[in-house]
Formats: structure tokens, C-alpha cells, sequence
């Protein structure tokens, strides 16, 4: 185990699962910056001079789940399967795990959600009473673990859920940004939009994102035993206007957008787990949904917010030494 020198023993302690992953590394770095201590579980620890406190371990051994949380004031579960495969055989056990320390250690887990939960008509403007009739795999399977976070509430496991739009951030590899419209580290000759142009899109950028999560740990004492929130993140209306904001970041406003291929991705599904996993959430891609995050400012202010264009140079920017993921 490792951790920063300069953090003291005293401040608190918050323990991530999925510190590599895009939401989990965002919010490790904001947590160290607003001065908490990091602990991260990981299958293969490396030994560092700085990061997080590592722990050698995996989001599907409960038991390695309650030693990492011991002494923990804070558990983000930010864990999620790679590549969109296996979602409920491996999504609902680690969350269970992750509840079950919560109880144990007394600690409040918080979910990073997202707009799967909601069916095409959920409308422009969604609070988080909006009722939650996903038509998608992966959409009912985040309504069942936020149920599963309920009733935990209810046994002694405190949590919040805070659900935001698509990431997008320095390092999401796995974004749509990086992985659809833009290949980062080549020069562009043209962007792909995966939307209809002129329908609204829902974004967060991972950075605001990691931050408006620490700012609800910091006064999580004082929420209810269960509660969920919406990030309101780059609503772009309409929602052509993200890949214009990428032509500009990279110097050529007058590259070309061209559409997303869904027909030809349909055709080669059957032969594609993954394009299947994307299809499953294409209508997110047809509708506009917005979140309503009137809820989360009155609790922590004014939401964090990057201007877009920044926010889409830094997201484009190459990869840089990262004591976290390396």
C-alpha cells in the first residue's frame, strides 16, 4: 500500500472501485486534489511513490471488497464489465459486494448512474422521480442495482445515485467521443456523429463530473439514508454542435460530419456481441433526454462546469504519465 505523503492520517478516506475506469479515475484525482485520502482496489497492484493507496484485490471477491473498506467514510463504486458483456452476471454481484461493505463499515456508497433507466419518452426535462421503464438490457439492469441500493438503504447501507449523460474526458478511450466520432493521436479527415443532428444531446464531462461526486461526499451526512441526483452536464441542442465543438478543438471547423453507419452496423451484429451491446442503446442516440439537475445544485451549488470547447481540447489531448492507471 501506498499513498500521498502530504495527505494526513486524519483526513477522509474514500475507497474506489474502478479507479482505472473513466468515471473511478476522474473522481480518484478529484478526490486527492480536495485533499481525501484514496484508496483503490485493483486486481494487479504496482507499487508507486504517489496516487492512490492501492489494494490488491477484485470487486467480485466480497471479502476483499470489506477489508478494502474498512475505516472507509466514502465507497464509489464505479466499477462496471468491460465491454458492455456480462452485465447482470458480473454488474449486480460486485455492486452486491459493495453494498454489503457499506453495512459492514458504516461507510456511503455512492453510484455513478446514467440515462439508461429511461425509455424514449421520458421527455426534455427528467427529475429523478421520472419513472423508469428501460427498453434496454443494459437499462434494466441499472434500474435493478438502483433497487438493490434502496433496499440496502433500507438494512443499514447508506448510498446516493447520481445519474449524468455520456462521459466524455481526458483518457475515456472507451467514450463515444473517442470511440465513435474522433480517433484520438491521428489527424482527422472527417468526424462521425452518432445522432440525429438536430436533436439534443446529454453529455458530462468526466472531470465536473468526479468533481460534483466529491462535493456530495462531503456533505453526505446530512442526506437521506437512500437518495439519487442528476448531473446536468453540456446538454447540446442541437446535438450537431458536439462534433462541430471537435472540429474546432482540432483546428479544421470545416472537417466533414458524416453520420453514424447504424444500417451497416445492424447488418454485421449478429456476428458482433459489442454492436449488439451499442444497438441496445441506440434510441438514446434518436430522443432527446435531459436531465434535471435543480436537485444537485441545491444541495452543492453551482455544478461544476468546463466550457465545451475546453473541455473537448482537454478530452482530445494525448495521453500523458498517469500514476493512476499506470
Amino acid at each position: 500500500m501506498n499513498g500521498l505523503a502530504s495527505t494526513p492520517a486524519s483526513a477522509p478516506l474514500v475507497l474506489i472501485l474502478g479507479a482505472t475506469g473513466s468515471a473511478g479515475h476522474a473522481a480518484a484525482g478529484a478526490f486527492l486534489a480536495r485533499g481525501w485520502r484514496v484508496r483503490a482496489l485493483r486486481r494487479t497492484v504496482d507499487q508507486q511513490a504517489s496516487g492512490p493507496e492501492w489494494v490488491r484485490g477484485d470487486a467480485m471477491d466480497p471479502d476483499a471488497v470489506a477489508r478494502a473498506a474498512s475505516g472507509a467514510s466514502v465507497i464509489l463504486h464505479a466499477v462496471n464489465p468491460p465491454k458492455y458483456r456480462y452485465w447482470r452476471e458480473l454488474g449486480i454481484p460486485m455492486l452486491a459486494n459493495s453494498i454489503a461493505a457499506a453495512k459492514s463499515s458504516g461507510a456511503r456508497l455512492i453510484f455513478p448512474g446514467n440515462i439508461y433507466n429511461f425509455p424514449p419518452d421520458a421527455g426534455v426535462s427528467v427529475d429523478e422521480q421520472a419513472p423508469q421503464s428501460s427498453v434496454s438490457r443494459k437499462g434494466k439492469v441499472r434500474v435493478e442495482m438502483e433497487q438493490m441500493l434502496a433496499q440496502g438503504a433500507q438494512q443499514g447501507a447508506r448510498s446516493l445515485v447520481i445519474r449524468a449523460g455520456d462521459f466524455f474526458g481526458p483518457g475515456a478511450a472507451t467514450s463515444w467521443l473517442l470511440a465513435a466520432m474522433v480517433r484520438p493521436g491521428k489527424p482527422p479527415k472527417s468526424i462521425t456523429y452518432p445522432g440525429v443532428p438536430s436533436v439534443g444531446h446529454l453529455w458530462a464531462f468526466l472531470p465536473d463530473f468526479a468533481e460534483a461526486i466529491v462535493r456530495l461526499a462531503e456533505v453526505e451526512r446530512g442526506l437521506p439514508a437512500f437518495d439519487v441526483f442528476h448531473f446536468g452536464g453540456h446538454w447540446i441542442d442541437p446535438g450537431i454542435e458536439m462534433a462541430r465543438a471537435v472540429a474546432r478543438a482540432v483546428g479544421r471547423p470545416d472537417l466533414p460530419i458524416r453520420p453514424m453507419p447504424w444500417t451497416l452496423l445492424r447488418l454485421a451484429s449478429p456476428f458482433s456481441f459489442f454492436l449488439r451491446e451499442l444497438l441496445d442503446v441506440e434510441y438514446l442516440w434518436r430522443v432527446p433526454i435531459r436531465l434535471d439537475n435543480r436537485k444537485l445544485t441545491a444541495v452543492i451549488g453551482a455544478e461544476p462546469h468546463t466550457p465545451l470547447d475546453e473541455a473537448v481540447r482537454r478530452s482530445l489531448l494525448p495521453p500523458t504519465n498517469d500514476p493512476i492507471r499506470s
